[in-house]
């Protein structure tokens, strides 16, 4: 079956690509221009499945259900079945780390989160590994997880990325989008396009946090950790810890993340920088996280979860979310606990202050801070 990708979330930002085809070698120029052309092709129709009811496989009852294709280095999807649910692993690293991840991701939003499958409705979790040849990027197409196999085939010397299913924290992310997708809807520009990236990396990096059993105080809050290959300096795609401390190298650049709204990056780049300014949000999760200590998933990946599902919309910004995180947060477990004061102080400490009515103990009008 051919390839119809209609809704696409790609891990990789466009800005790393760009800064790859105006630094990189000949043939890393070369695949950057494909993947970055191939990528906005899929872009210019990402949004059409929004309000569309889709009519996918699901599973009648909350039960995990998992099956892997290899697209054989085309862009046919899905391909060839190489593993389905409960078989055992196969000799193909990539089909088996998709299969895992897609696994993590059920886990964590089962049986934290309650949440049947990516649609809540026990859709099946479709992935194809070894899309393209050197695809350098992976994405959630509205239905499916694609993924491409980075330079494999390149001279090691040349090489920039891994394998893109080699971390968990990117499956988790890709199939967030698609949770999102069923529920807050978040345009995908501007701050609603930010918070869209932004909650795919919260819920990658509890995806891993939760499969390794890391607290808050363990977990590394990085974002593709192990994707960048040794040739690279840097460590991933993106810290939630420190926003802009990813990597720092004389192919890819620096990491241009922000991680407060005094350096908020006005942009119409990647759609006004959807995967630059998510480090704002991002970082105010890893201080709410941290504060409340424990495990992340557990009360502060409540809090979000629950704002993504219930209180979120299409056009929601910054304000908005801090604002009804703090809500949620003292619906949850309380007004003027401590899970609601770790929410404030987060938002606070990144440059957005949630207003509070002192009188009646409810959200004001906060006004402008971007």
């Amino acid at each position: 079956m051919s390839s119809t990708c209609n809704c696409i979330f790609c891990i990789t930002p466009p800005h790393m690509i760009e800064r790859i085809m105006q630094q990189g070698s000949t043939k890393q120029k070369d695949r950057a221009f494909k993947v970055l052309t191939h990528s906005a092709e899929l872009r210019g129709r990402r949004q059409s499945l929004i309000n569309v009811k889709l009519d996918v496989a699901r599973a009648a009852q909350a039960v995990k259900f998992r099956q892997v294709y290899d697209a054989g280095f085309t862009q046919d999807l899905p391909g060839n079945l190489v593993r389905t649910e409960g078989q055992a692993a196969v000799g193909d690293a990539a089909a088996n780390e998709a299969y895992d991840g897609a696994g993590f991701t059920w886990d964590l939003y089962n049986e934290i989160y309650n949440r049947n499958s990516i649609d809540d409705q026990g859709m099946h979790i479709i992935s194809t590994v070894h899309y393209g040849k050197g695809y350098d990027n992976a994405f959630w197409d509205g239905q499916q997880m694609v993924y491409g196999d980075g330079d494999e085939d390149l001279p090691e010397s040349e090489r920039l990325f891994n394998r893109f299913t080699i971390s968990r924290d990117i499956i988790g992310h890709e199939l967030t989008h698609g949770v999102t997708q069923f529920e807050a809807k978040l345009n995908y520009a501007g701050q609603s396009g930010a918070l869209n990236e932004s909650f795919s990396d919260v819920f990658g990096s509890l995806v891993k946090q939760h499969s390794l059993n890391q607290t808050a105080a363990d977990a590394d809050w990085l974002i593709g950790q192990g994707l960048l290959t040794a040739n690279v300096k840097g460590v991933a795609l993106r810290s939630m810890k420190d926003p802009g401390t990813a990597y720092d190298d004389p192919v890819l650049g620096r990491d241009p993340q922000p991680g407060h709204m005094k350096d908020y990056v006005n942009t119409a780049s990647d759609n006004g920088g959807v995967h630059i300014n998510s480090g704002i949000p991002n970082k105010a999760f890893y201080i709410c996280a941290s504060e409340i200590g424990g495990y992340a998933w557990q009360k502060a990946g409540q809090i979000w979860y629950q704002t993504l599902r219930d209180k979120l919309t299409p056009s929601s910004s910054f304000q908005d979310a801090a604002d009804q995180t703090y809500a949620v947060a003292g619906t949850l477990y309380g007004t003027g606990s401590a899970e609601q004061k770790a929410v404030q102080k987060a938002w606070n400490e990144v440059g957005i202050v949630i207003a509070v009515s002192q009188k009646k103990g409810c959200l004001g009008s906060a006004g402008g801070l971007f």
